[in-house]
């Protein structure tokens, strides 16, 4: 026992003393990555000048100011269609139109660049046509920059189940929901079924490359794999570093076509694990991208997607423009801004618009209700209130004349009997007659109320309750970055969406009209929110260029975000969906989850 014991102290010992070297083994060699990586990245960002002039010798990003209390800047970036100011914001014209805009209507409204779609564009109406055509800025009218991303979002979110929500599964010749149409995964590509007309197409990082030349927008990225933040970690890996390995081949591609008309951005995946992030940005760092595009999972609350686009935003180079994918919500907007972010795409200040959401600056939250709303309401209020007291009133009427004519009968009864000389058919008549129903018309029932409904008890108890009812109408409980213009005090609201708004619509139409359009479904609704919404994103990023060059982004800030709208952000609780969802909640661009 002795021996033994003696024999267990020294393995112990032993492995301690592995345990340890291998410690100091990883931490050397940690030091040592470290230090290679340093070097890579000077000697990469050494050589980039030369790099951006050989592939991309009409691009060019130039920082024009940093702000002194964040990392917000204001920057030019140069392409051959056009410079843009950032930060900005990307209008998303999906399948090459907007929605309800036409691109005179967007260029009126301030906009300097737009998105399409090259998955979307691959399948109808092809890029080949598109190319014949001149390409996106020809055929879509626009001539101006252009951003196209890569169709990995959309068919990797199609893997769930269902297509994007903009197709929602009711074209004619559309697949049923419950069909995948993302049929396989491989290190060449991706295998998916077209939701247009079920023909099987394969996408690899060179074809959406080679799409993407044809389209032929300024800026263009690599293809990746998309996935949702439920997945394994280990799945996430895999993922991420596929991704990695299509986007050499995409960059190989890209080298070899180049034609200096375009411009690739590198995408940084990762997920919701800092470590993976790590290793993205370090892999995107040290390639030769024009510019660095934040994709990935991003988590599943607003709070948890600020620190990761900020700690990815942290990692990534600053001598590069930086897109963020899909975002375009007023708090992340400023968010992202903070921590440098230069760009954003997303698709819901014009989807919002077709539904009737329609954006509003912070001091709309504080207004007061117009009088004639209210007055309005109040009429509305006590009108109901009278139908339903008539209603109740003439069947209490009708029931106490109904008690009135039985109690008069049994009174009739009662006399007879006390002149009636038979008991047995006095009691027969009596209780015939007590047992009989009162004669008393439907027209006798119907009659009209005798009593003042105004001074009634039920009409007053019905009028406390639909002013209960229009009290809840005026309170609104939900801040947010929009209002919903079917909102019932808007029916009667001569003012404009924002008094403070110079744009067509709001210089020209009240609430009133625009949630008659929305509620009849006038398509000409749709258009003007859509107008409003268009103008405010570029108003929206003017107010923050001028704040980043004039030191007060706070202040401006100040005038978009509602304190209320910050701390329902704070206090929002992560959401756990399931595939199903997960599939429900993709999208022409990326939203939390890309």
């Amino acid at each position: 026992a002795r021996y033994r014991m003696i024999i267990v102290g020294i393995a112990y010992l032993v492995v301690s003393l592995m345990q340890y070297s291998s410690k100091v083994t990883a931490l050397r060699l940690n030091s040592q990555n470290r230090l290679a990586y340093a070097r890579r990245l000077l000697s990469s960002q050494s050589a980039s000048s030369s790099a951006h002039e050989n592939l991309y010798p009409n691009f060019a990003f130039d920082i024009i100011k940093s702000a002194s209390d964040s990392k917000a800047r204001l920057g030019l970036l140069k392409t051959p269609h056009g410079t843009v100011q950032t930060p900005n914001f990307i209008f998303c014209a999906t399948r090459g139109a907007m929605k309800a805009l036409t691109p005179e209507q967007l260029r009126a409204e301030g906009s300097q660049i737009i998105l399409s779609n090259t998955y979307h564009m691959m399948l109808a109406p092809g890029a080949d046509l598109v190319e014949r055509l001149g390409g996106l800025q020809k055929f879509t009218a626009w001539n101006g920059p252009m951003f196209t991303d890569s169709g990995g979002y959309q068919i990797f979110s199609m893997g769930h189940g269902t297509v994007a929500n903009e197709i929602k599964g009711n074209r004619g010749n559309s697949m049923r929901m419950s069909d995948k149409l993302l049929l396989g995964i491989d290190e060449e590509g991706a295998v998916f079924r077209s939701y247009v007309d079920g023909s099987v197409h394969k996408l690899t990082p060179e074809k959406s490359i080679d799409i993407q030349r044809k389209l032929g927008a300024d800026l263009i990225v690599v293809l990746d794999e998309c996935t949702p933040f439920n997945v394994e970690k280990n799945y996430t890996i895999d993922s991420m570093r596929r991704s990695h390995r299509w986007t050499e081949r995409s960059l190989d591609e890209f080298k070899r076509t180049n034609t200096g008309k375009q411009a690739l951005y590198g995408i940084v995946q990762g997920g919701v694990y800092q470590e993976l992030r790590d290793e993205s940005t370090h892999f995107i760092n040290t390639h030769d991208f024009f510019g660095t595009a934040i994709g990935g999972s991003l988590g599943n609350t607003r709070k948890g997607m600020h620190d990761i686009v900020a700690y990815t935003r942290g990692k990534v180079r600053d001598d590069r423009p930086v897109h963020l994918l899909g975002i375009g919500g007023v708090l992340d907007i400023f968010n992202g801004v903070r921590h440098g972010i230069d760009t954003f795409d997303c698709v819901a200040p014009m989807r919002l618009a077709r539904h009737g959401g329609a954006l509003v600056m912070a001091a709309h939250w504080d207004e007061e209700i117009h009088p004639d709303c209210r007055r309005e309401c109040d009429a509305e209020a006590e009108s109901i209130a009278m139908r339903e007291a008539v209603k109740k009133i003439s069947k209490e009427e009708t029931r106490r004349r109904n008690a009135e004519a039985r109690l008069s009968q049994i009174q009739r009864a009662a006399d007879r009997t006390s002149h009636d000389v038979t008991p047995s058919s006095s009691s027969a008549s009596f209780n015939d007659t007590i047992n009989s129903e009162p004669s008393m018309s439907e027209s006798e029932s119907d009659a009209p109320v005798n009593l003042s409904v105004e001074c009634h008890p039920i009409f007053l108890q019905e009028l406390a309750k639909q002013r209960k009812k229009m009290e809840h109408s005026y309170q609104r409980n939900v801040v947010s970055d929009h209002v919903k213009l079917k909102f019932r005090l808007m029916k009667h609201d001569p003012r404009p969406i924002d008094p403070t708004c110079s744009c067509y619509t709001c210089r020209n139409f009240s609430r009133a009209y625009l949630r008659h359009c929305v509620s009849q479904g006038e398509q000409v609704g749709g258009m003007l929110i859509s107008i409003h919404n268009a103008h405010f994103m570029n108003r929206l990023f003017k107010d923050i260029r001028d704040g980043i060059q004039n030191d007060n982004l706070d202040e401006v800030e100040a005038r978009y975000v509602h304190p209320e709208l910050r701390a329902a952000m704070l206090a929002e609780a992560p959401t756990k969906p399931s595939a199903g969802d997960i599939a429900t909640n993709t999208d022409d661009t990326h939203s939390l989850i890309f």
